[in-house]
């Protein structure tokens, strides 16, 4: 970091936490696997003790670390350097994210117990929607709810933020700044309309299990359909939690898998996979009518994440009717997976493009340390490659 080009030296992953055996893999920047092997990773941890032995192992020992939270309630509206008082803020938004935050702040105190004066920096999915407009960030309820932080936030933020910057590198400052539909298709999908540089609506809310269906998400429900499961059915809240965040979603609709690519094969001859991808692209679309309504037209829209950027079927059926907001696709390259997938002289551009949350993480540690000066400036800050 730091320099004229970014370079990505080493990428990996600890899986498998808490599960026996976990599995730790590394490659290089060039792809190339350094390490895969079988781990006793109980805990975060053990897994955080297992990647920075062998760290140090390879005379790589990091200069920062930072940390991608789901949410950051009322309380975060930009990346902010860890301290304890953040981690006791996180521990007392739990609610608002009970199957992410947990293991989030897991990962930053085992980094805090084992490496003390290692910086650490919080990036929250949910700063880019800080601008949204009052009409999309409130729910008709109470108003003492909106005072207790229930309210509309959205998710996968740090993905807009990175595309939006590719956006303005790749097409420029003009269109960076036009009427954008981003839609961040992916297990976990969500769709932003984007103005002048700003998020001004998105399908996700309160939690990342509002808006569109996902991969095992629910998407938006009728609140009677809660009710009635607690009520009617006599099922405990944590199953409720179960249903909606684990086994809704394109693995309810089709009762086998939550694999868009495993979904597309299955199509012609499985009619619950179709109608999975079915519904899937006919919400996508309806959202994406919305967020031009929001938008009062639109000029690019975007897709991304791993459906987004790999399913020219899915791709094609979301756009097919919305001609009336000037989106066309080519379909050869659309099949192709092209950066741009409209044809020349459409009013608007449909673009294919690869998010990088990890890519915009580091961005956020490196610029926020930079400035900041948090404790004395981490070690090689001013090198080309950190």
């Amino acid at each position: 970091m730091g320099g004229s080009e970014e370079q990505r030296l080493l990428r990996g992953a600890v899986e498998r936490i808490g599960l026996r055996p976990a599995i730790f893999r590394a490659v290089d920047g060039t792809g190339k696997m350094l390490v895969e092997r079988h781990e006793d990773a109980g805990d975060h941890d053990k897994a955080l003790a297992i990647l920075f032995a062998w760290l140090r192992d390879a005379s790589a020992a990091p200069d920062a670390v930072g940390h991608r939270i789901v949410h950051g309630g009322n309380a975060f509206v930009q990346p902010h350097p860890v301290t304890e008082k953040l981690v006791k803020t996180l521990v007392g938004l739990t609610p608002l994210a009970p199957d992410h935050l947990p293991h989030e702040v897991g990962a930053i105190t085992a980094v805090m117990r084992s490496y003390p004066a290692l910086p650490q920096v919080a990036c929250f999915d949910t700063a880019f929607h800080r601008h949204m407009p009052r009409a999309a960030r409130i729910y008709p309820l109470p108003r003492f709810l909106e005072g207790e932080g229930v309210r509309r936030y959205g998710f996968h933020g740090l993905s807009y933020e990175y595309i939006m910057e590719e956006l303005a590198r790749e097409a420029g400052l003009e269109a960076a700044r036009g009427r954008l539909i981003i839609a961040h298709l992916g297990n976990g999908a969500s769709m932003a309309a984007v103005r002048d540089g700003k998020s001004v609506d998105t399908t996700m809310g309160f939690t990342p299990a509002g808006g569109l269906m996902m991969g095992a998400r629910s998407g938006d429900l009728d609140p009677g359909v809660i009710l009635y499961l607690l009520e009617e059915k006599g099922l405990r809240p944590s199953t409720v939690n179960d249903i909606v965040n684990r086994h809704a979603g394109l693995l309810a609709v089709s009762a086998r898998t939550s694999d868009m690519e495993e979904l597309l094969s299955l199509e012609a001859t499985d009619p619950h996979a179709a109608e999975a991808v079915m519904l899937f692209c006919y919400q996508a679309k309806k959202f994406a009518g919305a967020m031009a309504a929001v938008l009062g037209g639109l000029e690019t829209l975007v897709f991304t994440g791993g459906i987004g950027e790999n399913a020219p079927a899915v791709r094609a059926s979301i756009c097919s009717g919305l001609a009336f907001l000037g989106v066309e696709i080519d379909p050869a390259a659309n099949a192709e997976n092209r950066p741009v997938i409209s044809p020349s002289g459409s009013r608007a551009t449909v673009r294919v493009m690869k998010t990088d949350e990890e890519l915009m993480t580091a961005r956020h540690t490196f610029n926020l340390l930079r400035k900041e000066r948090v404790g004395r400036p981490p070690r090689g800050m001013d090198r080309k490659e950190a």
